[in-house]
């Protein structure tokens, strides 16, 4: 088939026949009825995903090359800021994240065991997994609603001589109040960590200026997971505008090693044979010294290669999601005898991940979700509902170390036993929205 043809030629013609098979078995839109199965979330594609995707296979580099390069470019001038770092999922983003700023070469500021973290008992494990894991102590805060973002009120209360950091989530894709966590972190000599993981795409206005969600604290992170906002599969990013956090990302984030080289790369700094490091011999391959004790945590070059496709579509995926929000809220406005309806942050644009509802005193959260679901409407719960309250925090409860709460968490307690969510991801069509819109009025109102 390739008989004469030279590999460029050949990848090409791949390629062709890629797009076309695509656009013939994956590219059809398929007729919506009521009644089917309608997930919180899916991927949106193309050919143009798919012909990366093999481009990249035949290529065969596997690991982190070209299109991770080319991705971290492009999702750093997307996102405004100075570094990005492309990992293999946003739990491990989390990790590199928070594993950053347990480095040595962060002087005084270095979080260490016994020290805590500020964060909220409504989300995600992972924001918190780092951090109980390394022998930091989580102080979990109560949130408000409609926003469900964490309570600013109680972030001074929270507060002890061990705080080192706040590390909390924009809930799906609403932001949190920046402004008063970013003054209570400067004010206190405090590391923000945003995981906006859910909330890529929303923007923040603070002092005149707009920002995207993910670059006002000093790290920021994403996942890139099938239902997020934009996929690879499986992959996730860390990004910050601070030179030397980036390089302890990189560092934690490549084994631990010293060195900046990229994979295949070897010699950058010109000086390879000729440093000294810790007790090593003199001129001991700076390839292999290690400042930290890391992982691997790199995506494949497959994996960036979606990715960079997606990122050209991702300004339309945000503006869509806008739209489904604003169009289920539209339809269940009347509905606020029974729900409590979301509700933005003030200053805010949100790039809306899901849609939250929180049943009132004479709705039966379980009726209505069980209902739902029985017309093709899955819907998930907040996440952990309260984290400190599952299985995972039990001997921590037995021994009343490990955590600690600031207050009390009654209405993180509301959202598990109340609050549920239906998505709003691009690929739902008006059609969808207003079945799902009908399906939910009938549940609160036994119609």
């Amino acid at each position: 088939m390739f008989e004469n043809m030279l590999e460029e030629a050949a990848r090409e013609q791949i390629v062709r026949y890629v797009r076309e098979y695509c656009d013939t078995f994956h590219g059809v839109k398929k007729e919506f009825h009521p009644g089917e199965k309608l997930p919180y979330a899916s991927r949106v594609y193309d050919h143009e995903e798919m012909c990366n995707l093999v481009d990249s296979a035949l290529e065969f580099w596997l690991t982190s090359g070209r299109y991770t390069k080319k991705f971290e470019a492009d999702f750093s001038k997307y996102l405004g800021v100075r570094y990005c770092s492309l990992v293999n999922s946003g739990s491990s983003a989390n990790l590199l994240a928070f594993m950053a700023l347990t480095s040595p070469l962060l002087g005084e500021r270095q979080v260490l065991p016994g020290d805590e973290m500020i964060t909220v008992a409504a989300g995600f494990p992972t924001t918190v997994t780092p951090a109980i894991q390394y022998g930091v102590v989580p102080v979990f805060i109560d949130v408000t609603m409609p926003q469900y973002n964490l309570d600013v009120e109680q972030l001074e209360n929270a507060l002890s001589h061990k705080t080192k950091l706040v590390m909390a989530a924009h809930t799906l894709g609403n932001p949190f109040d920046l402004k008063a966590v970013k003054e209570f972190c400067d004010r206190h000599h405090l590391w923000l960590i945003e995981d906006n993981c859910d909330a890529l795409g929303s923007t923040y206005e603070m002092d005149g200026k707009v920002y995207l969600t993910g670059t006002i604290g000093d790290i920021g992170t994403s996942s890139f997971y099938p239902p997020h906002h934009m996929t690879m599969g499986e992959g996730g990013a860390v990004y910050t505008n601070n030179p030397l956090l980036n390089k302890c990302i990189r560092s934690f984030r490549d084994w631990g090693r010293d060195c900046v080289c990229d994979s295949g790369e070897d010699n950058r700094c010109g000086r390879r044979f000729q440093g000294v490091y810790g007790e090593l011999p003199e001129g001991y391959d700076h390839k292999y010294v290690y400042s930290h004790f890391g992982y691997n945590l790199k995506a494949t070059d497959m994996q960036a290669a979606i990715g960079v496709a997606q990122l050209k579509k991702f300004p339309l995926f945000v503006k869509r999601r806008k739209h489904n929000f604003m169009r289920l809220w539209n339809h269940l406005s009347d509905c606020t005898k029974e729900l409590l309806l979301p509700e933005k942050c003030p200053n805010s644009d949100p790039s809306w991940f899901g849609f939250l509802l929180t049943c009132k005193e004479n709705t039966d959260r379980k009726h209505v979700v069980s209902y739902i679901e029985e017309h093709g409407i899955q819907t998930r719960m907040l996440f952990a509902g309260n984290l400190t309250r599952h299985p995972c925090f039990n001997q921590m409860r037995q021994t009343g170390r490990g955590y600690r709460i600031s207050g009390d968490l009654k209405t993180t307690d509301r959202i598990m036993r109340d609050s549920f969510w239906v998505g709003v991801y691009p690929g739902m069509t008006d059609e969808m929205l207003d079945y799902m819109a009908k399906t939910i009025r009938e549940a609160v109102r036994h119609e």
